[in-house]
C-alpha cells in the first residue's frame, strides 16, 4: 500500500516546464484527482498535501530543496509518520525511456539520477517504488544537464502528459496495495490499430469467393 507519493523536480517558475520537473507534473495531477491541496510545510522542506482515506491518510510531496537534496524533504516526513520505504512511490523523469513511455518498479539504484541518489542516502534503503516517466536522451552524456533543464517541444510534452493521465488510472490500485495489477495497467501497451484493407485497383474485377469459402 502506497502512503507517500513524491514527485521530483526543482522549485521556481524558471524550472516549472522543464523536463526534470515531470515528477512535479504527475503529483500536481494526482492532487487534483484526489482532491488534495499542496501547501508549503517548513518541517518537510516541500509542498505537502494530506488526503484522508478510510484506510488511512496518503501524503503527496514535492520537495522544494532542489533536485540534489530531495532526500532532505522525503526522509523527515517518512520518519515522522512511520512510512516504510516500500510504502513510498517516487515519480521522476527518466532519460533511458522515450517520451510517451513509462515504467514502474520497486528497488534498484539511482542510475545517475541525483534526486534518487539523495533519497537513497537519506532513507538508507532502496526499497521504495519508482515511476519513471520517459523524457528521452540528448545522445551525448555531456549534454544531459542542459537537456533536462530545458522545456521539451510540444509533441514531447503531450506524450509525457498522456503517460501521466494513463498512469493515474492505476492510482487507486497503488493506494490499495494492488501493486501487481497496477504494474500491469501501467505497462499495458495500447492495441495496435488494424491495417486498412487495400482498395481495389481501378477497373479490377471484384473477387468472387469460391463456393463454401468465407468472404474476405
Amino acid at each position: 500500500m502506497i502512503r507517500l507519493i513524491v514527485g521530483l523536480g526543482n522549485p521556481g517558475p524558471e524550472y516549472e516546464h522543464t523536463r526534470h520537473n515531470a515528477g512535479f507534473w504527475w503529483v500536481d495531477a494526482a492532487a487534483r484527482q484526489l482532491g488534495g491541496s499542496l501547501v508549503f510545510d517548513r518541517s518537510y522542506h516541500g509542498l505537502v498535501a494530506r488526503v484522508n482515506r478510510p484506510e488511512g491518510p496518503v501524503w503527496l510531496l514535492q520537495p522544494m530543496t532542489f533536485m540534489n537534496l530531495s532526500g532532505k524533504s522525503v526522509a523527515p516526513l517518512a520518519r515522522f509518520f512511520k512510512i516504510e520505504p516500500a510504502q513510498i512511490l517516487v515519480v521522476h523523469d527518466e532519460l533511458d525511456l522515450l517520451p510517451g513511455q513509462m515504467k514502474i518498479k520497486q528497488g534498484g539504484g539511482a542510475a545517475g539520477h541525483n534526486g534518487l541518489k539523495d533519497i537513497l542516502a537519506q532513507l538508507g534503503s532502496p526499497d521504495f517504488w519508482r515511476l519513471r516517466l520517459g523524457i528521452g536522451h540528448p545522445g551525448q552524456r555531456a549534454e544531459v544537464a542542459n537537456y533536462v533543464l530545458r522545456k521539451p517541444p510540444l509533441d514531447e510534452r503531450l506524450a509525457v502528459d498522456k503517460c501521466i493521465a494513463d498512469s493515474l488510472t492505476a492510482l487507486p490500485l497503488l493506494l490499495d496495495g494492488a501493486m501487481d495489477r497496477a504494474m500491469m495497467k501501467i505497462h499495458a501497451k495500447p492495441p495496435r490499430p488494424k491495417s486498412p484493407r487495400p482498395a481495389p485497383e481501378p477497373g479490377a474485377a471484384p473477387v468472387t469467393p469460391a463456393p463454401g469459402a468465407e468472404s474476405p
